[in-house]
């Protein structure tokens, strides 16, 4: 009778916590610039594929030969950067499909003559490998460079329906249901995070001496024998959070002069040294909006590299937390407004937004712009996101964070299980809920018989 009694409190324990809201309008595998096919596994360093083999082989290639043919075993392939954007390309079929504009090893080395910029191996950062079934003639090596020094390079991959596409635009363009797509955009991030650093990490922050590239790029390192000191690719950690008034069952949503006009969105901010996730999103809170916040909860996490050059690769570390005061004191330095939200706000916002025409209109973009037709770039029209009835607000599309937090909160559901009340989760949520029936007739029962 002690058995089933502890049994049936911890079941009831368990129900009762705060879950992980994993409940979104639109569900991902992977977050958006997460999942990234070529990086799923370490290759041992006598892998032909392995980082340290591979750029041996690349080495050998660039070391003076006059004609450089295509390695047969593994194949390489190159993605050039121009300025933090990468080469794209379009399907051109009526979806208007985006891909990654990759050039084989000679292909590349073609089109760079007469362009001005001089194939050397430490340009080259390796990004990974596909092997399938992990035979080597079947294995692929991506690599990823920056020719923004090279000007005459546009034309020449324009003539090939070829352009340097802003990272921000490829996003809204990502088709989030295609698998391929999706892969494509994480290694496109993670080439553009990569890159962005080596141009930002040039001199030893200790010595002051240059930096060299080394370990196919995975890393820089002093070039002065007395220091050595080696620099490995940094990763800047923020916290992103829904605060929530559960009380009165509202969200606090900021907006900034940046943001496109009625977009709401999470408040957020970097972390500082010495001080926990949960301290970060108390202390940002406060600091930005002037409320307190009890509870934190762990949601998920996205790699966000479209932020500024100087900060390239985010990572953006998503929160429920649920607010211990009310008052708004905005702080007019860090954002325009902060206000509260009912669910049925929100909800709306969600319903009047039309996210797939955004993803549909960006991609047609990227469409004209390999074609020549369109020049120019204004990324904001990329986020022209409203349907023809226009909303009070709207949030950031299914590309980001802020979105799957806004949208599992407003889609969460408030129920109670023999006066226990807790939220609703999907099979989870069903499985403990027949447990805790089952459980409670079989002690009623045992009750009786007692």
């Amino acid at each position: 009778m002690r058995y089933l009694s502890k049994s049936i409190f911890s079941v009831k324990s368990l129900i009762s916590r705060k879950p992980y809201f994993s409940t979104m309008s639109i569900n991902l595998k992977a977050p958006v610039f997460a999942g990234n096919p070529i990086r799923s596994k370490t290759p041992k360093p006598t892998d032909p594929f392995s980082p340290t083999s591979a750029f041996q082989t690349l080495k050998t290639l660039l070391s003076g030969q006059t004609h450089i043919q295509e390695p047969s075993s593994p194949k390489f392939k190159v993605l050039p950067f121009r300025k933090g954007r990468p080469l794209a390309g379009s399907t051109g079929d009526s979806i208007k499909k985006w891909h990654l504009g990759w050039l084989n090893f000679v292909d590349f080395k073609f089109v760079l003559e007469d362009s001005g910029l001089k194939l050397s191996d430490d340009l080259l950062v390796y990004l990974g490998y596909d092997s399938k079934e992990e035979k080597e003639h079947d294995s692929v090596v991506y690599w990823a460079i920056d020719v923004s020094e090279s000007i005459s390079l546009v034309e020449k991959l324009g003539n090939r329906q070829f352009c340097f596409v802003e990272l921000r635009t490829l996003m809204v363009a990502t088709d989030w249901a295609d698998d391929s797509a999706m892969g494509e955009l994480a290694i496109a991030g993670h080439a553009r995070a990569l890159l962005e650093w080596h141009n930002t990490s040039r001199f030893c922050g200790s010595c002051g001496e240059t930096l060299v590239p080394a370990e196919a790029g995975r890393r820089r390192q002093c070039k002065k024998d007395s220091c050595n000191k080696k620099i490995y690719p940094r990763v800047d950690p923020v916290v992103i959070m829904l605060v929530i008034d559960k009380e009165n069952d509202r969200a606090l949503l900021s907006k900034q002069s940046r943001f496109v006009p009625r977009m709401w969105s999470c408040l957020a901010g970097f972390l500082e040294p010495g001080e926990s996730l949960e301290e970060a999103v108390r202390r940002e809170t406060w600091e930005e909006s002037g409320i307190k916040v009890g509870e934190v909860i762990y949601h998920s996490s996205q790699p966000w590299p479209v932020g500024p050059s100087s900060m390239p690769c985010q990572l953006m570390i998503g929160f429920f937390a649920y607010a211990t005061s009310l008052e708004i004191n905005v702080d007019k330095s860090e954002l325009e407004d902060a206000k509260w939200h009912s669910r049925e706000e929100v909800k709306k916002a969600l319903t009047f937004t039309e996210y797939k025409k955004a993803q549909k209109t960006s991609a047609y973009k990227v469409d004209q712009m390999c074609k020549g037709v369109v020049k120019g770039q204004n990324v904001a029209s990329d986020f022209n996101v409203e349907s023809g009835e226009l909303a009070s607000m709207f949030v950031p599309g299914p590309f980001a964070i802020a979105h799957h937090l806004i949208s599992s909160w407003a889609h969460q559901e408030q129920v109670s299980i023999n006066g226990i009340e807790t939220e609703k989760k999907g099979l989870i949520f069903e499985f403990f809920q027949v447990m805790m029936l089952k459980w409670s007739l079989f002690q009623k029962k045992i009750i009786t018989l007692c």
